[in-house]
């Protein structure tokens, strides 16, 4: 594990580039791997969540009031999409997390992961629909999975959504602020890293324990809002909001538990201990953390085409640290933070590698963009 605080870090400032503007007023930032440029490929977006790209290159971006866009590649949104399940769009619920199935060529098959109003308040939930010809609508959508209990909370649902490599679904699905102490309850979803089968059954290799569902990956998780696999192994990797600092990094690994609210490396909001400390015989250390909070969500890993030097760093958005933070891993670990993007003014929710190699982001904001981050030439 390793722990990076605020000093000795190394800090890459970038700020927006319009497209439009000749060369020489681009403004062009420094980084570890040459000079970046951050372009603003679509707006007009509110409180975008979840960015997903098509096979033709245009791109499907969820926005958290409940409507399902689609970007083309000029930058103009489509008008939303019809289909979409009704979403509670209260506090952090709404319209959530993307994922296309891995055979979407074929099977025009979208994954959307959403906040869903039910009897005794709201719950994670994950439905699928088929996206027709035209990209106007979502056909045939059923919910193929439900996280239990509702809860009466508009707080912590997660949502990331990632395809493993044998072609099952991650779920991740929050704490609901108000029940923590479930997270460390194998019996229901709170608090949870779930893996089903794209039609919402359960796998034959999920973990088999005594008191556990069956749908249940790991235990003992708060509120995890980035996922991604690593392009070499296929682990998964998340990234975890904590309270006041120990935001964290985790390889969940089947029947694992993650320690949520028992252990952790921050403290309650109002400054009061969490749980009996930051490690327990039994519960899982997580890879890194943060400490200020920066308060994580997408995350993406980069194969290395636009930067060869920065392959297999984790890139994940930071919300309350409005930047964007690359993280290098070698063997499975974490060997260095680099903080960029830290003059962007934006709240970063979603981390996503093109097509083209870039990375392409989500500005979480009434007017949120779609952000194109590249080498500057």
């Amino acid at each position: 594990m390793l722990r990076l605080g605020l000093v000795g870090l190394l800090g890459t400032v970038l700020a927006f580039a319009s497209p439009a503007l000749p060369a020489s007023a681009q403004k062009r930032y420094p980084s570890s791997a040459g000079e970046l440029s951050v372009e603003t490929v679509a707006s007009g977006l509110e409180n975008p969540w979840g960015l997903a790209f098509l096979p033709d290159g245009r791109m499907l971006v969820t926005e958290r009031p409940g409507r399902l866009r689609l970007v083309e590649k000029d930058g103009k949104l489509s008008r939303p999409i019809n289909g979409v399940p009704s979403v509670a769009a209260r506090g952090q619920g709404g319209l959530l997390g993307i994922a296309l199935d891995p055979g979407f060529a074929q099977n025009r098959l979208v994954y959307l992961s959403f906040s869903e109003p039910r009897s005794g308040g709201s719950g994670t939930s994950v439905a699928r629909g088929r996206l027709n010809e035209q990209g106007t609508a979502l056909t045939a959508v059923e919910v193929i999975f439900r996280q239990l209990p509702a809860i009466n909370s508009n707080l912590h649902f997660g949502s990331r959504l990632v395809f493993d490599r044998t072609g099952a679904l991650f779920v991740t699905v929050g704490d609901r602020y108000s029940q923590r102490d479930q997270a460390q309850n194998p019996a229901n979803h709170l608090g949870k890293v779930i893996r089903i089968r794209p039609d919402g059954a359960t796998p034959a290799d999920n973990p088999k324990k005594d008191g556990w569902a069956p749908e249940i990956w790991s235990i003992g998780h708060r509120n995890v809002q980035g996922a991604a696999l690593h392009p070499d192994t296929g682990q998964l990797w998340t990234a975890e909001h904590a309270a006041r600092g120990g935001d964290e990094i985790n390889t969940p690994k089947a029947g694992l538990n993650y320690g949520w609210p028992v252990i952790t490396y921050g403290v309650d909001y109002s400054g009061a201990k969490i749980g009996e400390g930051t490690s327990k015989p039994g519960m899982e250390q997580p890879l890194f953390y943060w400490d200020p909070s920066i308060a994580p969500s997408g995350a993406a890993f980069h194969s290395g085409a636009a930067w060869p030097a920065w392959r297999n760093s984790l890139f994940v958005g930071a919300l309350a640290g409005q930047m964007l933070v690359r993280l290098s891993t070698e063997g499975g670990k974490v060997t260095g933070q680099e903080r960029l993007l830290t003059d962007i003014g934006a709240r970063i929710r979603d981390v996503v590698q093109g097509p083209d190699g870039f990375l392409y982001l989500l500005s979480d904001d009434a007017d949120g963009k779609v952000l194109r981050v590249k080498p500057a030439r």
